[in-house]
């Protein structure tokens, strides 16, 4: 199980993106309209630039939902590997069979 603490950061950078992300959508399309003078774009990116940090969906990280493991998680299901086994193992995901031949 990951730290309390890193499961609620993640938490709080998601909040985060969520509420700039109107904002971050409209100056970048002020950025990358050409038509638009130098001047204004320039604005733009300043204005971007002053935003958050963790308001940026790039610094997000997929994590499981059971046990909050930042790595090997199937994003299809949420489930890092090991619970996502161990759900499948009880047979609670639908569709999916353990292999054999």
């Amino acid at each position: 199980m990951a730290k309390l603490a890193l499961i609620n950061r993640e938490k709080k950078r998601r909040d985060t993106v969520a509420k700039f992300a109107a904002k971050r959508a409209e100056l970048n399309s002020i950025i990358n309209n050409m038509s638009l003078d130098e001047e204004a774009r320039h604005a733009a990116r300043l204005a971007l630039q002053a935003l958050p940090k963790n308001s940026s969906p790039v610094r997000l990280r997929n994590r499981c939902a059971l046990t909050g493991r930042g790595r090997g998680v199937y994003s299809k299901f949420g489930l890092g590997r090991i619970k996502l086994r161990e759900t499948i193992m009880r047979g609670e995901v639908p569709g999916v069979v353990k292999a054999s031949w």
